[in-house]
């Protein structure tokens, strides 16, 4: 049974290392590995490898401490899991995993463990490092993103808005008045979700484009449910910018010279259908991503669209 224990460790620590190496690089499937390597660790290597222990070196009067051991780590690792993969609820996630180890598990630890007269003290100075180590990784976690990737975002949004500036004094290219009209309403669309951000965070335009650091909380996630809900009994996104640009997408490759050019559409404005979910790329864009990212991305849908319109 240790054996087997033993593969399933490896095999779980493996799938998650690899995820990780491939998140950290942006590389396909990083996401996926880590949801899978996390849940095997949760769900199935530490309940096996914890009822392995108190079956061979556990008491009936230690239980409780191997179940709690189990909660913590399933409160821990998906806190972490929740923040890696930015979704809903993530900050909240971690702000229950950061303080639980020293709520929950340490003081049920040290109850237990004083019984036990031949328990060493080493152990217990272990754990505490341990629960160090886990703060300082959940800690690192809680702050987002890093201020460097923020300043290169923020110099990003810079030059787009450098590009419009020159974007705007060039004429719309012949031969696309076929798709001038679209654009332009795409154009108002964008400026129409611009403006409702910048109202919602005490901004104007001119403030943004001075100065990207004055808006409040970069790091911050979600801008969809504080600017882009459309009032009503019933909560609704304002999807009218997926809307026009699943149109604008689609008659693009209808126009295009071959089928290659006509797959790579699609990534030029980072747009993906979601029939499943019809909000759905409205929400990855809008709230799964820092607020700031978001406003950033509609300075770059912006300029691409402006190039299109002018033929470059």
């Amino acid at each position: 049974m240790k054996q087997k224990i033993y593969t399933l460790g490896i095999v779980t620590t493996s799938v998650i290392f690899l995820g990780a190496l491939l998140k950290i690089n942006h590389w396909p499937g990083g996401g996926y590995l880590l949801i899978i390597g996390i849940l095997m660790l949760i769900i199935v290597f530490l309940p096996l490898a914890l009822r392995n222990h108190y079956r061979t070196e556990g008491g009936r009067k230690n239980l409780l401490l191997y179940i709690v051991t189990w909660l913590t780590c399933f409160v821990v690792f998906g806190g972490m899991l929740f923040k890696l993969m930015h979704w809903p609820g993530a900050g909240k996630a971690l702000l229950i995993a950061l303080p639980f180890p020293y709520v929950v598990f340490l003081p049920v630890f040290l109850i237990v463990t004083s019984r036990d007269k031949n328990f060493s003290i080493h152990n217990t100075v272990a754990v505490l490092f341990l629960l160090a180590a886990t703060s300082i990784s959940s800690a690192l976690l809680g702050l987002n993103v890093s201020k460097e990737k923020l300043n290169d975002s923020m110099r990003l949004s810079g030059n787009y808005n450098r590009v419009e500036v020159v974007l705007d004094q060039i004429p719309a290219a012949a031969g696309q008045a076929t798709f001038t009209k679209k654009i332009d309403e795409l154009l108002g669309i964008i400026d129409d979700y611009q403006g409702k951000i910048f109202t919602v965070e005490g901004l104007s335009e001119e403030d943004w484009n001075n100065d990207p650091w004055i808006y409040p909380r970069p790091d911050a996630a979600s801008v969809l449910d504080k600017a882009l809900v459309i009032a009503g009994p019933n909560q609704a996104y304002d999807t009218r910018l997926q809307e026009g640009l699943g149109d604008l997408v689609s008659e693009l490759q209808k126009s295009a010279a071959n089928e290659e050019i006509s797959g790579k559409i699609p990534l030029i404005f980072d747009f993906f259908e979601t029939p499943e979910d019809s909000p759905g790329w409205t929400k990855s864009m809008f709230m799964v991503p820092p607020r700031v990212w978001s406003l950033i991305y509609l300075d770059g849908l912006e300029t691409n669209l402006k190039l299109l319109q002018s033929g470059l």
